[in-house]
């Protein structure tokens, strides 16, 4: 990813990017005591399995999740800094499986004292709908919750599905910080394809 000279944020206005540039609106939230869960009896055929030490299985899921709305963190980052993550014994990565394939990712990240990140939690656009992503919530807030933590905390973006703010605040978290991340666009760097997350143009430098 390259880095060029910042621009001037104009805080009441517009602030043009460079071509090749993308950026989103961060909101960032957080949940300091347990919820009442939504109640969700799931299928018999769902399960969770731990992922994390089969990296290549995980990048499939990722971007199977993320590619349809741009999420790049994990398709840019080298395969020994993705390594450092997943094995991290503090670090828990789930697939949800509908009995056939994988269809969900979970992903939590005790690696802070006290505090708990969510730090993925999506479903195949063919899977939304059906429930799974209540299953998910309702296991992460469980698995967070069961450790003694002070904090559990997700950050969600305009780059994520439309409905994901509204789900993490009927889900019982707080917003309470809100950010502007600026990016190379990962499509013209070749780490997802041209097509990926069509709502959101390509705009790149006039040759």
């Amino acid at each position: 990813m390259t880095a060029g000279p910042a621009a001037a944020l104009n805080l009441n206005g517009y602030t043009d990017l460079p071509p090749g540039k993308i950026a989103a609106i961060v909101t960032h939230l957080e949940m300091r005591r347990r919820p009442a869960l939504s109640p969700f009896q799931k299928p018999d055929s769902w399960s969770l399995r731990r992922i994390d030490q089969d990296h290549r299985r995980y990048r499939a899921l990722f971007k199977a999740v993320g590619e349809p709305w741009l999420w790049f963190s994990r398709a840019v980052i080298p395969d020994d800094k993705l390594a450092a993550i997943l094995d991290d014994p503090k670090v828990e990565a789930f697939a949800l499986q509908d009995g056939t394939a994988d269809v969900g990712l979970l992903e939590l990240d005790f690696r802070s004292e006290g505090e708990v990140e969510l730090a993925f939690l999506g479903l195949v656009p063919g899977f939304i709908g059906q429930g799974g992503g209540r299953f998910l919530m309702n296991e992460a807030i469980g698995r967070a919750f069961a450790r003694p933590i002070k904090r559990f905390f997700v950050h969600t973006c305009t780059l994520d599905s439309p409905g994901a703010l509204g789900f993490y605040l009927r889900s019982g978290f707080t917003p309470y910080r809100r950010s502007i991340e600026v990016a190379d666009d990962p499509r013209l760097l070749g780490f997802l394809p041209r097509d990926a997350a069509p709502h959101i143009p390509v705009l790149a430098a006039q040759a």
